[in-house]
């Protein structure tokens, strides 16, 4: 029998270090009571170019519109992006959501855009907010120059939602450092590291991804592994 991959989380704010879990290891863990499925709104949040038909926001909205409410906004000139206009189409899509009712789904770019967002203190907050994959602060191409470095404050994101997880990969080539480090750590976020999981999107092998359906469907902030 082949040995049973294992899964890296690396949290940090409440813990530091790394804690690598063994899939296998999941069935001698207590069973626990389970919780209702949500079906409150998502707001999906694309980066920079979009997500094509096969990225695993397409499918994640696709899949969620028969039980969920789904804001899915195509931001404004998604190959050359400017802060001031999808911070108003941000705004205009939060319109009307009911305060600590809804989720926010956010890929890349997008993740900037909310910290940015967040900054503002303005509309409605979210109940949760899954950040996934964000560029380096660092990075040198002028369309995501004007997002970055976006601000890092704990603070702020803490008063945004009721709750911010961030999920990356070890081997992002659009953050080399690391997201873990570049954002989860200043802004004291619960963190899931993902081993080999590139930028998290069609080109890594992210089509369809049950898991991020399955944090939508669920209440509970930390990522299913």
């Amino acid at each position: 029998m082949s040995e049973v991959p294992k899964v890296l989380l690396e949290i940090t704010g409440h813990k530091t270090g790394r804690q690598t879990v063994a899939a296998g290891d999941a069935d001698t863990l207590p069973s626990v009571p389970r919780t209702p499925p949500t079906t409150q709104p998502v707001v999906i949040l694309h980066g920079w170019q979009g997500s094509g038909p096969e990225h695993w926001q397409s499918w994640l909205a696709d899949r969620l519109v028969g039980t969920h409410e789904v804001r899915y906004p195509r931001l404004p000139d998604p190959d050359g992006p400017r802060p001031d206009a999808w911070l108003a189409t941000l705004d205009e899509t939060l319109a009307g959501l009911p305060a600590d009712g809804f989720d926010v789904v956010c890929h890349s770019l997008a993740v900037p855009l909310w910290l940015h967002h967040a900054a503002r203190r303005t509309g409605p907050a979210p109940a949760r907010v899954l950040l996934v994959a964000p560029p380096s602060p660092r990075r040198p191409e002028p369309e995501l120059a004007r997002f970055l470095p976006p601000p890092l404050d704990p603070d702020a994101v803490r008063r945004a939602a009721g709750g911010t997880i961030l999920v990356c990969a070890d081997d992002d080539p659009y953050c080399p450092e690391g997201a873990a480090a570049a954002y989860g750590r200043p802004l004291k976020l619960p963190t899931t590291v993902i081993p080999g999981g590139g930028h998290l999107n069609v080109e890594a092998g992210y089509g369809p991804w049950p898991a991020v359906e399955r944090w939508c469907s669920r209440p509970n902030l930390a990522f299913p592994l």
